[in-house]
């Protein structure tokens, strides 16, 4: 039985069950998907911590031997582990975690309908202040008369 990589590791079978894809077609994309050169393929940020990790214990040329089949150059690994570090260099606060970003946005959307309601109360104000003048103006010219 075929199973998927980690971290799920779940079964072809359950995957195709779960998604409603046959199963025969999950293994084709599969073996699509994993034919293609590295370069060609898209590297999330899972798949290069992954490889990483899996190349992190190697010598130069079991990773060097790594890196060919699967596509990639050594520096790329390298800049994947510079950047790695970078981030992990950086300060906890200066990453909003998702429910800090959930509640940004929800006072985003509070502001907005605000700044509009506000919006729509100063266009209605400078409406009826020109009526009142208007109404003032046509009422003195009848007492002028």
């Amino acid at each position: 039985m075929a199973r998927l990589l980690p971290p799920e590791s779940a079964s072809l079978d359950e995957v195709a069950r779960e998604f409603g894809v046959g199963a025969g077609t999950l293994e084709r994309w599969r073996s699509n998907a994993l034919s293609r050169p590295g370069r060609d393929r898209s590297w999330t940020a899972t798949s290069r911590f992954e490889a990483l990790l899996t190349t992190a214990s190697m010598d130069e040329a079991s990773k060097t031997a790594w890196c060919r089949s699967h596509g990639l150059y050594v520096q790329q690994l390298e800049t994947w582990r510079q950047s790695a570090t970078h981030s992990l260099a950086q300060p906890e606060e200066a990453h909003a975690s998702p429910q800090q970003t959930q509640q940004a946005r929800r006072r985003i959307k509070e502001l907005e309908r605000e700044l509009l309601r506000k919006d729509r109360a100063l266009a209605e104000t400078a409406a009826l202040l020109v009526l009142s003048k208007k109404v003032a103006a046509i009422f003195n010219k009848g007492e002028a008369e």
